[in-house]
């Protein structure tokens, strides 16, 4: 699928939700589906800062594609880095760069969370552009 599609597609699974309180336990249930980060990187060295709460997130290149693996010690956190994950992971590395995560704004999720929510989200979705970035000079591309 294409970081569009799948977009869409997280677009398409929100709209059935009238109330934000039933988002909120949407995202509990997808932070549950995470597949959990190695232990080995549950260090500070891959604590991503700005997040309120603890959020630990890995990056590898495997073919070309930058795989990710998060965990977090907050459930809403777990499920929104579980969301982000489902569009960034198995993508190039130029393409993570330059992904506009439209999805966000269209689930209402920028404007339902907290501030420090809020700013934590910024957070994970900078750290992931940044391997995106590291990757891609990795690989030589401009």
């Amino acid at each position: 699928m294409t970081l569009q599609e799948i977009q869409d597609q997280i677009i398409e699974e929100f709209a059935i939700f009238n109330e934000w309180m039933d988002k909120y336990e949407y995202l509990i249930e997808l932070g549950k589906d995470l597949k959990i980060i190695d232990t080995k990187f549950k260090t500070n060295e891959y604590l991503i800062n700005g997040c309120q709460s603890k959020v630990w997130l890995h990056a590898e290149l495997n073919d070309d594609k930058v795989i990710f693996s998060a965990d977090s010690d907050a459930i809403i956190t777990k499920g929104i880095v579980a969301l982000i994950i489902r569009v960034l992971s198995k993508r190039e590395p130029k393409e993570i760069m330059n992904a506009d995560l439209y999805f966000i704004n269209e689930i209402g999720l920028s404007d339902n969370l907290s501030p420090t929510r809020a700013n934590g989200l910024s957070a994970m979705i900078k750290q992931m552009k940044m391997y995106g970035m590291a990757y891609n000079a990795k690989l030589g591309n401009k």
